[in-house]
C-alpha cells in the first residue's frame, strides 16, 4: 500500500501554514512529578475550531480544483470535522453541507452552524449518516472530504505529531487518542519520518475498544453501540488508517470513562486549560499504566477543548 510518504506531510505542512495555529507544547511540574514522566502537550484544544481536525480539513480543501469546489463540499461527522470543514470552506468561499445525527452536541452544531454550513440532520447511526450524506452528494453535487479516511486528511493530521517533535525532539513515545484513526495514523507517520526511535501509542476509551480489538486480530471490527464520555471517539476505523495503524503504531492502551474523567480533571485543574473528553484518553492513559511511562519523555496531543458545558462530567 502507498502510503502518504515524508514529501506529501512535508508539503501539507506547507499547505496549510498559512491558515492555522502553530499551537504549543505545553507542561506540568505538578503532572509530572505525580506520573514520574516527563510530558509535553500538544495543545490542539488552541487550534482554529478548537481542534487538531482543522489541519486534516484545511489541507483536504487546499488541494481540490475548481471544478471539483464549484459545487461546494460535503461530509458527516458528530463535531470537531464538521467545523472544521464548515470553517476551511467558508475561508475558501465555498459552500459547505454537513450531516450530523441528531444527538451531536449542541455547542458543535451552533459553531458549524456560525461558521456558515448548512446543516443536516440525521439519525444517531452511521448507516443513517451516510444515507443522508450520499442523497446530498446526489442532490447537491458538492465534492465528499471523509473525516477520516482520505489520505490528505491523514497528511493534515501528521502536521500536530511533525511539530510536537520539532519543538520537543527526542521524545520516548507519542500518545494520540484513537476514533477513525486519522490522527492516530499521521502521528505514527510522522514520528516514522521524523523521529525514528519513538513509540507511538494509540490512547482509546474501554467503552469503545475497537480500534484496540481491530489492532489485536489484525482485521478491522466494526465500533458498534460505543458507550463513553468521549463523544469524539466513536467511530470506527478506517481502510486507509488502519493499515497504517497496524505497521507502525506500537500498541493501543485502553482506560474507562473513570480515569478519563480523572486526567480531564487534572488537566483543567493543574494546566488551566480546557480540553474535551477526548482529548485527555491519552494522560489516562499514561495515569493507567504508569509502569510502561514511568521515567520517560512523552509527547501527548490534546485533541480539543470543544466541551457541552451542560453535560460537564465533574
Amino acid at each position: 500500500m502507498n502510503f502518504p510518504g515524508v514529501e506529501a506531510i512535508n508539503e501539507a505542512s506547507k499547505r496549510i501554514s498559512p491558515f492555522i495555529h502553530r499551537t504549543p507544547a505545553l507542561t506540568s511540574k505538578s503532572i509530572d512529578e505525580i506520573h514520574k514522566a516527563r510530558l509535553y502537550f500538544k495543545c490542539e484544544n488552541f487550534q482554529k475550531v478548537g481542534a487538531f481536525k482543522y489541519r486534516g480539513a484545511t489541507n483536504a480543501i487546499h488541494q481540490l480544483s475548481l471544478s471539483q469546489l464549484q459545487n461546494g463540499v460535503a461530509t458527516h461527522s458528530s463535531g470537531n470535522h464538521a467545523q472544521a470543514l464548515a470553517l476551511a470552506a467558508k475561508i475558501k468561499k465555498v459552500k459547505s453541507f454537513i450531516v450530523m445525527p441528531s444527538n451531536a452536541p449542541k455547542s458543535k452544531r451552533d459553531a458549524v452552524i456560525g461558521y456558515g454550513a448548512n446543516v443536516i440532520d440525521c439519525d444517531p447511526t452511521l448507516e443513517a449518516r451516510e444515507a443522508t450524506l450520499d442523497q446530498v452528494i446526489k442532490e447537491k453535487k458538492a465534492h465528499f472530504i471523509h473525516p477520516y479516511n482520505d489520505y490528505r486528511i491523514i497528511e493534515g493530521q501528521a502536521t500536530a505529531a511533525k511539530e510536537l517533535i520539532e519543538d520537543v525532539p527526542d521524545l520516548d513515545y507519542l500518545i494520540a487518542p484513537v476514533g477513525g484513526g486519522g490522527l492516530l495514523s499521521g502521528s505514527a507517520l510522522s514520528v516514522k519520518y521524523f523521529s525514528a526511535n519513538t513509540k507511538t501509542i494509540g490512547a482509546e476509551p474501554s467503552g469503545a475498544d475497537d480500534a484496540f480489538r481491530s489492532f489485536s486480530t489484525g482485521e478491522i471490527i466494526p465500533s458498534v453501540n460505543p458507550d463513553t464520555i468521549a463523544d469524539g471517539l466513536l467511530t470506527s476505523l478506517g481502510s486507509k488508517t488502519f493499515p497504517i495503524i497496524k505497521e507502525y503504531v506500537e500498541q493501543i492502551l485502553t482506560v474507562d470513562d473513570s480515569k478519563i474523567i480523572d486526567a480531564m480533571k487534572l488537566i483543567w485543574q493543574r494546566m488551566k486549560i480546557i480540553v474535551e473528553p477526548s482529548a485527555a484518553v491519552p494522560l489516562a492513559v499514561v495515569m493507567e499504566y504508569q509502569h510502561i511511562f514511568e521515567g520517560k519523555k512523552i509527547g501527548i496531543i490534546l485533541t480539543g477543548g470543544n466541551v457541552d458545558f451542560n453535560k460537564l462530567p465533574f
